[in-house]
Order: structure tokens, then C-alpha cells, then sequence
């Protein structure tokens, strides 16, 4: 079995993850598209080791910010490492708002093999820089199916689905398949009231501040890592290198990051939202967590699991 965990940015997933792994021999597989990053702690929100409680993480610091990673590159990952917690009698919990690495676990994607082609990117880029919406158009006529699913200001999926298709010929979304997951798959989503969430991401956003993320981005900037790279263009990151520059004030810095961090909880939502396969929970009501706990923990114990019931 394997379980996954998902749910908007700051909802508290980790927190429960751990927590279930605790009660039922689990461990931890992040499915996070920034914390594979190493370098990047505070402004990625990677649990400590004091927040893992002694549950085995995986899947967080493969790779530094100016190394090449994809969703194919976590897939191929985390299957290995399934297969590891597995063998060793452990139960696997996903837990992580990256909702392309979740459906590359739950649905069986084949990812088509093409590595990424910087100078082809750019003269894309470029081409969209001269001609505004010129990309989307292209991508709507090729494949249609791709620019329904990718939003119409996400530039950086739009780039790679071009690119993909101009070097082989094939549309991206071919290589989105649908077959039957290889693992017996349970999901769970956590919620609660958006302004309770809102002020979760607020508590967030003072907290990381507070245990240096400033000196975080400086560091990462003094190493030679240009903002333009995927992982400098992270929540935290992008908003923060203004401030360091001093184009704007460390509140409106901190104003920007939260601002951003919403609109991406927004995101999640809207891509989560129509598995149907997903079990929600609200733990934003009084105990919410303890009692997300106790039924995710009953589910896999086998002892409350039937989905009909909640669907």
C-alpha cells in the first residue's frame, strides 16, 4: 500500500505524516519539487531533524540549485526508494503538494525522455518576449491537450512542453498516460478555512525570516547561483533577492512572499481538487490534526478503509 498525503503549502502535512509514520511504522517520502534542493532549507520549509521525530526522510536534498531536475528524475527516485521501504517491511507515506510528482507515483506517467535544451528555452523565451502570447497560440494548435491543463500565464511548463514537442515531433501530453497505478494507492488531502490556512502561511513566512532566510538567499547568491535558475525562482527566493538588493524593504519582501504563497495554495487546490480518489480532512477545526491522524493511521491499520463511504 502505498499512501499519500497531500494538500495545500503550509496546511501541515509533514506534520502528519510524521506523526501517522510514527503509529504505523512508516517513513517519509517528500514530494516537493524544492526541497530536493540542497542548500535551500529554510525558504523550502524542510522539517528538522528535531520535526522528523526520528521517522526516515527521503527524497529531500538530491541535488544543488544548479543542477537539473524533473519530474521524470523524482519518479525514477521514488519508485527505487518504495521498493527499498518495501522490502524492509515499512509502510511508504507520500506526503507533498507537488502535484505532478503525486500523479507520477499515483497514476503511472511515462515522462517522455528528452533532457532539457537551454538554448532552444531561451530562443523560446525570447520569441514570446517579442510576441506576447505567441507560445500559448502554438501550444493550443500542437497540443491542445497540454494547453488545457497548463495554465495560460505558466510560461516555464508552456517553454517545456514546446520544446518537447519541437525536438521529437511528439506532443507532451502523450507521454501523459493513465494506466493503473502499480501500487494499491490510498490518498488523503488536508484542508481547512481559508483564513485559517492564510494565517498559517503568515506564521510561515515571519518564522523563516526570523531563522535567517535572508542570510539563506545571500549565501546561495555569494555561491555563484543566479537568480534566473529553476531553484532561485522558488517561494522565499525570488521575492527575497530585491530586498538583498535593496530595491525593497524586508516587509514588503516578507508581504510579497505571503502574498505569492496564497495564490500558489490557490494552485494546489484547483489541481488536487478533482481526484476524486482524494479522502479530505479538515484540520483546521479544534483537534483537526489529532483526528486526521487517527483516521489516516485507522485506514491503513485496516480497520476503517472503505472508500465508498466517503465518496
Amino acid at each position: 500500500m502505498l499512501v499519500s498525503i497531500v494538500g495545500p503549502t503550509a496546511v501541515g502535512k509533514t506534520e502528519v505524516a510524521v506523526d501517522v509514520a510514527l503509529r504505523v511504522g512508516g517513513e517519509v517520502l517528500t514530494a516537493d519539487s524544492m526541497q530536493v534542493y540542497k542548500l535551500m532549507d529554510i525558504g523550502t520549509a524542510k522539517p528538522t531533524m528535531e520535526q522528523r521525530k526520528g521517522v526516515p526522510h527521503h527524497l529531500i536534498d538530491l541535488v544543488y540549485p544548479n543542477e537539473s531536475f524533473s519530474a521524470a528524475s523524482y519518479q525514477a527516485l521514488a519508485r527505487a526508494t518504495i521498493a527499498d521501504v518495501f522490502d524492509r517491511g515499512r509502510l511508504a507515506l507520500l506526503a507533498g503538494g507537488t502535484g505532478l510528482y503525486v500523479k507520477s507515483l499515483m497514476d503511472s506517467y511515462y515522462f517522455v525522455p528528452t533532457d532539457p535544451d537551454p538554448a532552444l528555452r531561451a530562443e523560446l523565451e525570447q520569441k514570446e518576449t517579442g510576441e506576447p502570447g505567441s507560445l500559448r497560440a502554438w501550444l493550443e494548435r500542437v497540443d491542445p491537450r497540454a494547453a488545457a491543463k497548463i495554465h495560460p500565464n505558466d510560461l516555464r511548463r508552456t517553454v517545456r512542453a514546446l520544446e518537447v514537442f519541437v525536438r521529437t515531433g511528439t506532443p507532451i501530453s502523450e507521454s501523459w498516460g493513465h494506466s493503473a497505478p502499480p501500487y494499491d494507492v490510498v490518498m488523503f488531502g488536508l484542508t481547512g478555512d481559508r483564513q485559517w490556512l492564510y494565517s498559517r502561511i503568515d506564521r510561515r513566512v515571519r518564522q523563516q525570516v526570523q531563522d535567517g532566510l535572508a542570510g539563506e538567499v545571500a549565501g546561495l547568491l555569494e555561491r555563484g547561483y543566479d537568480e534566473s535558475l529553476t531553484a532561485m525562482q522558488g517561494l522565499g527566493y525570488k521575492e527575497m533577492i530585491p530586498h538583498l538588493r535593496g530595491v525593497c524593504s524586508l516587509e514588503e519582501a516578507m508581504a510579497a512572499i505571503a502574498t505569492n504563497t496564497r495564490r500558489f495554495a490557490k494552485r494546489q487546490f484547483t489541481w488536487f481538487r478533482p481526484d476524486r480518489r482524494i479522502i479530505w480532512l479538515d484540520i483546521g477545526k479544534p483537534n483537526g490534526k489529532e483526528a486526521a491522524v487517527e483516521e489516516i493511521a485507522k485506514a491503513i491499520e485496516g480497520r476503517a478503509l472503505n472508500l465508498d463511504e466517503y465518496q
